[in-house]
């Protein structure tokens, strides 16, 4: 095995964990956004008037 192996892979491996982590924190982010608009069309229909 070649000696750039030793900075290749642990860059790769670097690069993945980075990429992992900004997609997962934006995945999150849509999934909170979504609960809340839930969340308040919930509310709004349980104001509105149930007899129209």
């Amino acid at each position: 095995m070649p000696a750039g192996h030793f900075v290749y892979i642990p860059a790769i491996l670097l690069l993945g964990l980075v990429a992992g982590w900004i997609l997962g924190s934006r995945a999150a982010a849509d999934a909170y956004a979504a609960e809340l608009r839930r969340r308040e069309e919930r509310a709004a229909r349980k104001r509105a008037p149930r007899g129209t």
